[in-house]
């Protein structure tokens, strides 16, 4: 999944707020809240310097926060993923308890689809038909 390639010159804020869909507001509190697995690399004038890994591990970040991952557990996840080797136990119990959360949102989300595809039905049949009775008429 790397972006970048290997050799390549590091990448400025823009640059990388590009890559990941995240706005540089968001990559600076990211850095600020210890949500990144390395430090962020600075040119002799302070502006950021971003690697492929920086750029991999935002990626993954994006789409757990997206499924609904809390910040906390993001931030202990990247704490476990900097530690290095050792805890992937802890690593898998947070990332697995996650994984099971969206499980149980996918479900309901399909549970929902199911009564809006009914009444998707519903009213289809009765616009075939050419008929509006029975559709909620609050009037009746």
């Amino acid at each position: 999944m790397t972006t970048t390639g290997t050799g390549e010159e590091p990448l400025s804020i823009g640059e990388v707020a590009e890559r990941t869909g995240l706005s540089v507001h968001t990559l600076r509190f990211y850095e600020r809240e210890g949500l990144l697995v390395g430090p962020v690399r600075r040119t002799s004038g302070g502006r950021r310097r971003y690697t492929a890994v920086d750029v991999d591990w935002l990626l993954i970040c994006v789409k757990l926060r997206e499924s609904g991952m809390p910040l906390s557990d993001l931030k202990r996840f990247a704490e476990l993923v900097r530690q290095g080797p050792g805890n992937e136990a802890e690593r898998l119990r947070l990332l697995d308890a996650h994984r099971q959360r969206v499980d149980t949102q996918i479900q309901a989300l399909e549970e929902c689809r199911s009564v809006i595809a009914w009444k998707v039905g519903v009213y289809a049949e009765h616009l075939a038909r050419g008929e509006a009775g029975g559709l909620w008429d609050p009037r009746a």
